[in-house]
């Protein structure tokens, strides 16, 4: 077996009550980096919260909260670009030249294994989240060499938003499958009400949002990057099947043209401004589709459920974010209160009430206060209980561009979509070796 790390996410969604602990430090700060499970946690004062901007406003409430009552402890937000590539790689570079500036670190999901690997992240205490109260797959992700290095923040599933009134005029139901997806599209954009749609879009652009779309039509036809044993498994029949559906929708305009520079946000806009029949998004996007102050036009007009796959429902990319203590930062103590203070259930519960934001604690998903203004939560909930993982290595950022180049050199017609899953077992199997 190779030395790579491989971590298979579980989705089996449990719920059982325990009690947050508190943990405090010492009067220092430690930047020498070289973490381990016998990290010391201390040092008291001003940190920083290093993350990509959130429109929703959720998170700075928490951290408002937190600086009223914490006058000399205060918080500062140090907000990263947009782009998830773009996030990774200041932090990176932050990490390798053993920067204090950053203090509490949120990550991808799928960036924590690389993080605590390096030794860039502290490891935290077992005793101090409520981990048993969380969904199970949330802490798989923060979790790395049977070691907890992250809390869970949010949690993510990818979720198709279907323009449901126009389905329901054109008479079909809401797909499951690829096939079905593409019969939809065709009656519903012959309706006149659809002049000028076009049919669906995911995440396209070659950064982040493409792995994720790509490793899950390849786990819906029943492939995979890697095999169980961490070794490249990409040139497949079965990967080669989702990358065809993809090359094949932008060929046949079921995927339009522009999509192909698409993020979430661009997703997001395209879906809300009326131009797309379906998408495929995380669940922060259900705020906006759903805010009724004239700024969405699809408001009370979209439904959402489980992505389709070839055969039936698809299986999505476990996504979400985890906050994590850099190895290198001053006031580790007040950084990790803080961290306990952001992801407790009552600033969860806050944070709800302003974000579609999918919540960690398993309590939530049957709370009927919280499903009655989240209504995907059930879907998210099949969504994440057929999740798998991203490729958890230690070269992730490597493994991700080679994923990236390779798949966009596909969709947009560069290389065929055998050469492009040849070419990316050939570079994997170099990283790998």
């Amino acid at each position: 077996m190779k030395q790579r790390r491989f971590i298979v996410v579980v989705a089996t969604i449990t719920a059982v009550a325990s009690t947050l602990a508190a943990c405090s430090g010492g009067s220092t700060g430690s930047t020498d980096g070289g973490s381990s499970p016998e990290a010391e946690v201390s040092g008291r004062g001003p940190i920083t919260y290093v993350s990509s901007p959130d429109a929703s406003g959720a998170a700075q409430q928490t951290i408002d909260a937190w600086n009223t009552a914490h006058p000399d402890e205060q918080v500062k937000w140090v907000e990263l670009p947009l782009d998830a590539d773009q996030q990774r790689q200041q932090m990176v570079q932050n990490a390798q030249v053993k920067g204090e500036t950053y203090s509490v670190l949120n990550l991808d999901v799928v960036w924590t294994s690389e993080f605590a690997a390096n030794q860039w992240i502290d490891p935290l205490p077992e005793d101090a989240l409520e981990l048993d109260a969380m969904v199970p797959a949330t802490v798989d992700a923060a979790t790395y060499s049977d070691t907890l290095f992250a809390a869970p923040y949010y949690t993510d599933g990818a979720l198709l938003y279907s323009r449901t009134d126009l389905l329901e005029k054109a008479g079909v139901e809401t797909p499951t499958t690829w096939a079905e997806l593409r019969t939809a599209c065709d009656a519903v954009l012959a309706l006149p009400e659809a002049e000028g749609m076009s049919c669906y879009a995911g995440q396209f652009d070659k950064n982040e949002g493409l792995t994720v779309n790509f490793s899950e039509a390849a786990a819906s036809a029943g492939g995979s990057i890697f095999d169980e044993e961490g070794n490249p498994a990409v040139d497949s029949p079965e990967a080669l099947q989702a990358l065809q559906f993809l090359v094949d929708g932008f060929a046949d305009g079921t995927i339009p043209k522009e999509a192909i520079t698409y993020q979430e946000e661009q997703g997001r806009e395209a879906f809300q401004n009326g131009k797309l029949v379906f998408l495929r998004n995380w669940p922060y996007v259900y705020a906006s589709f759903s805010a009724t102050d004239g700024s969405s036009p699809v408001a009370g007009k979209f439904g959402v459920g489980p992505i389709p796959g070839p055969d039936g429902t698809g299986v999505s990319t476990l996504g979400g974010r985890n906050l994590a203590i850099s190895s290198f930062a001053q006031n580790k103590a007040t950084a990790l209160e803080f961290i306990q203070f952001f992801v407790s259930k009552e600033q969860e519960r806050a944070r709800l009430e302003t974000s579609s934001r999918a919540p960690v604690y398993s309590e939530f998903f049957s709370d009927p206060a919280v499903t009655e203004r989240l209504p995907y939560l059930p879907s998210l909930l099949t969504s994440l209980e057929n999740a798998s993982p991203r490729p958890k290595v230690v070269q992730y950022g490597q493994t991700t561009a080679a994923i990236q180049d390779e798949v966009y050199a596909a969709l947009s017609g560069d290389k065929s979509p055998e050469q492009a899953l040849a070419d990316l077992q050939s570079r994997l199997e170099q990283l790998d070796g």
